[in-house]
């Protein structure tokens, strides 16, 4: 079976659910991946001190710890080839409703130009305080397109958890860790090869049944990293009251703990640019393997930290992850 990589974007602003949240004892700031097996798996892209993507380096440019042990990278390739699955989820709640046919239109131009027939596979999941999965993984163009058309701004609507009902405060329809948490546990767990979410959002969850570090840990469980893009639309939270300040800091989090990156949509930065930004930037990762110079009995977070040589370069990687017990 091919490695396959897999890269959910959450354009995304609005509450539901139908899962239980997992078990989850870790710290919110706690960045953890789960591996079924002996060999981890590391992401990382690189850039110099002006933000260039460096995608020249080899093996031995590169120094990797784990719990403060040195580990040897036995595993090492560059990704700007590699397979691809690319997951769009599209937030259809009623803060999104101005955003919604720059959403569609940025989404089609983003498909055509990184989907490589029988190569890549893409999915498309709209939710509000539903979710609802409108393309399975395909490699169609024309079925990724017509799933676009198909996206509309429900609103509350009701369906298998209802969001709590609007006040002038709370508007409906924003389950973001909800989401992500489905996102990653149910479409993306247990799938091979490079799994990333972008995840497209003002940041500001209304109603969501887990909480933020349950959704952290579910991408990480799922080996998923996250890039956050916040598309907010001033206007509308205007309109029903609530200021404009915010909703950053979640976005930033879940990024930053799995090694992603976030963006914010300007005048200056449109979204159709964050989405090629995106795709230079999966295509010039490297993929680092390693296995643990240590007592594998352990189950617990294991930290790792990535880094180069060249002491000038950052690193963006995940900063841990969890090694599944025998029961899991």
């Amino acid at each position: 079976m091919r490695a396959r990589a897999y890269f959910l974007v959450l354009l995304c602003s609005a509450p539901w659910l139908a899962l239980a949240p997992p078990t989850s004892g870790q710290d919110e700031g706690e960045a953890t991946i789960t591996v079924d097996v002996e060999v981890v798996n590391v992401l990382a892209t690189v850039r110099d001190k002006k933000g260039r993507l460096i995608n020249n380096l080899t093996r031995d440019d590169f120094i990797l710890e784990e719990e403060g042990v040195p580990q040897k990278i036995r595993y090492f390739s560059r990704q700007t080839d590699l397979p691809l699955t690319l997951g769009l989820v599209v937030d259809t709640s009623v803060s999104q409703e101005r955003l919604i046919e720059d959403e569609r239109r940025a989404s089609a131009q983003f498909f055509s130009q990184v989907l490589r027939h029988q190569k890549d596979l893409a999915f498309l999941i709209s939710f509000d305080v539903d979710v609802e999965l409108l393309q399975d993984l395909t490699d169609s163009r024309k079925l990724l397109r017509a799933s676009l058309d198909e996206l509309r701004i429900q609103g509350s609507r009701g369906g298998l958890h209802p969001s709590p009902a609007p006040t002038s405060q709370r508007p409906v329809g924003t389950a973001l860790y909800d989401a992500v948490f489905l996102a990653s546990s149910e479409v993306l767990d247990g799938q091979a090869g490079r799994k990333a979410v972008v995840l497209i959002s003002d940041g500001f969850d209304y109603g969501s049944r887990v909480k933020l570090r349950d959704a952290i840990a579910a991408a990480h469980r799922a080996d998923v990293v996250v890039y956050s893009v916040r598309y907010f639309d001033r206007y509308f939270y205007n309109r029903v009251g609530i200021g404009g300040g915010g909703g950053s800091s979640a976005l930033k989090k879940m990024a930053r703990e799995t090694g992603g990156g976030m963006f914010e949509v300007r005048k200056k930065q449109p979204l159709r640019d964050i989405f090629e930004q995106i795709q230079e930037e999966l295509r010039s990762q490297y993929s680092l393997g390693y296995t643990p110079n240590r007592d594998s009995s352990n189950t617990g977070f294991r930290p790792i930290k990535l880094r180069t040589r060249n002491k000038s370069l950052k690193v963006q990687t995940r900063s841990g992850y969890y090694l599944k017990s025998s029961e899991d």
